[in-house]
């Protein structure tokens, strides 16, 4: 079996009064390869030793009853009967995750940017200022096409990345993965953003969901490999093009 030290921050769902179980993704063998060092481990989340510290917050927010939390092992004993595919294979096991995963996070940030770009107009075009619809005002115009235009074109890039798992297989599509991962929550943010700015005030309040929706999606920069990380895939993949030996 395994004995399980250290703390892990940002365990999401852990503060869930449903959450029974945890995967733990821990290193086994320190010693392996750098693929083969780590072993996914389902946890009762009631076993001896195991500390739920603290809620962690989102600007501000702690994301109750589900909650990301600060939680602490302390000499927590796993059988070999917790181990998921085998010893040594987590890193397996995440990337088979992370890759639809993180297509699911893209698909959801541009739906955001739809909602947002929707609740744009439908102000833009039901309030007034200066005897004039809002839409009319300044470069209205202008943000709210720019805003068609970059949700069309990263939905694009979305379905070009499932296009690429779905045909070419994880390996190739990770480029393509890692270019909508960056674009996604960027384009997203910058729509609500513009939503905002067309409310004024009250797209900061709670009377609207603009605010929530840009504290997930500037969450999601960081979330499943931050944009410098997943922009340094891309730049890996492009040198690869023109060089024998990769960077």
């Amino acid at each position: 079996g395994y004995v399980l030290n250290g703390e892990k921050y940002w365990a999401t769902g852990a503060g869930d009064p449903r959450c029974g179980l945890y995967i733990v993704m821990a290193c086994t063998d320190e010693k392996a390869t750098k693929h083969a060092r780590h072993t996914m481990l389902l946890v009762p989340s009631d076993a001896p030793g195991i500390e739920k510290l603290r809620p962690m917050e989102v600007f501000g927010h702690d994301d109750a009853p589900h909650g990301h939390m600060h939680i602490r092992f302390t000499d927590v004993r796993v059988g070999c009967d917790g181990v998921v595919l085998g010893q040594g294979r987590g890193f397996e096991v995440a990337q088979g995750r992370l890759g639809p995963g993180r297509i699911h996070h893209c698909m959801r940030a541009i739906g955001r940017a739809e909602y947002a770009l929707e609740l744009m107009v439908k102000r833009g075009l039901s309030r007034e200022a200066f005897g004039k619809r809002l839409v009319d005002l300044g470069a209205n115009y202008d943000i709210i096409a720019k805003a068609r235009i970059d949700i069309e074109m990263t939905r694009l890039l979305c379905l070009k990345a499932a296009w690429m798992m779905d045909h070419e297989g994880v390996r190739a599509a990770q480029p393509w993965i890692s270019k909508v991962k960056v674009q996604a929550p960027l384009m997203a943010l910058q729509v609500v953003d513009e939503a905002m700015q067309m409310y004024g005030a009250t797209g900061l309040s709670q009377d609207t969901p603009l605010a929530r929706m840009w504290t997930d999606l500037r969450t999601l920069r960081l979330a499943d490999g931050p944009d410098a990380v997943h922009r340094r895939q891309v730049a890996r993949a492009e040198l690869r093009k023109h060089s024998n030996t990769p960077p």
